[in-house]
């Protein structure tokens, strides 16, 4: 999973699985869930990011440490 941060559009992008999404589906104003094609969602759009999430902290809790990759 990543999350990307894109300052000049205040974007938040959670990308959930490394395969391409064909599919689009605004949930709420701003908020875009995307899919592949499986209908599995892929990633998630979050536009006025600032406004919608706190951006200073990001929280983990309860994932398998020795699983992780920091890069």
């Amino acid at each position: 999973m990543k999350f990307e941060y894109f300052n000049e559009t205040d974007t938040l992008y959670i990308d959930i699985k490394d395969t391409p999404s064909v599919e689009s589906k605004e949930i709420s104003h701003g908020i875009v869930l995307d899919f592949d094609s499986e209908g599995n969602l892929t990633g998630i759009e979050i536009d006025n990011a600032r406004n919608v999430a706190n951006l200073s902290k990001i929280e983990t809790k309860s994932l398998p440490l020795n699983d992780l990759i920091f890069t």
